[in-house]
C-alpha cells in the first residue's frame, strides 16, 4: 500500500500541479470528488499561477485544511479559529523547508513567471525540490490531521 505523501508524488509526476497534488489525495476523503479538486487547484500551482508567490503545495494544505475544518459561517471567531490552523500549518512547512514563498524555495534553480508551464524532463525533476515538497506538505496535513482526531 502506497502512502498519501507517495501518491501526491506520483500525482505530481504525472504532471498535475503541486498544488493539485496535494489537495488531490486529501479531497475524497474530506468531501469532495477529484475532478473539482483539480479544477479548484489548478490556478496554484507554481505559486499562484507561475508567479511564484506562495508555495502551491503550501495553498493544497490550506485547502484541505479548509474542506477539513472550516465552517460557512461569517462568525469572526469561527474564522479565526480557522486562521489560527492555517497559520500553525504554514509555520511547521516554514520550518521544515525554510520559507512558503515558491520563488524562496527554488533559490538557485533558473524558473521564469512566464504563464507557460515547464516541461516535465527528467532534468526538471533533478532540479528542482517541487516532488519532496509536495511530500511534505501531505506529511505534515496528514499529521496535523490525526493530532486534530485524537484531541477530540
Amino acid at each position: 500500500m502506497t502512502t498519501k505523501s507517495e501518491k501526491a508524488k506520483e500525482l505530481f509526476k504525472q504532471g498535475y500541479n503541486c498544488s493539485q497534488s496535494v489537495l488531490g489525495v486529501f479531497c475524497e476523503e474530506l468531501g469532495m470528488d477529484f475532478e473539482t479538486a483539480m479544477k479548484i487547484s489548478s490556478s496554484f500551482g507554481g505559486g499562484m499561477g507561475r508567479m511564484r508567490e506562495v508555495c502551491g503545495t503550501v495553498s493544497g494544505m490550506f485547502m484541505a485544511a479548509g474542506l477539513a475544518f472550516a465552517s460557512a459561517s461569517d462568525s469572526a471567531s469561527e474564522k479565526g479559529a480557522q486562521y489560527k490552523r492555517i497559520q500553525e500549518l504554514a509555520q511547521r512547512f516554514k520550518d521544515q523547508n525554510g520559507s512558503i514563498i515558491c520563488r524562496e524555495l527554488l533559490q538557485g534553480v533558473e524558473t521564469s513567471t512566464s504563464p507557460n508551464p515547464s516541461e516535465r524532463t527528467e532534468t526538471y525533476y533533478k532540479k528542482r525540490p517541487c516532488v519532496e515538497l509536495v511530500g511534505d506538505a501531505v506529511e505534515i496535513f496528514e499529521k496535523y490531521l490525526n493530532e486534530q482526531k485524537t484531541a477530540v
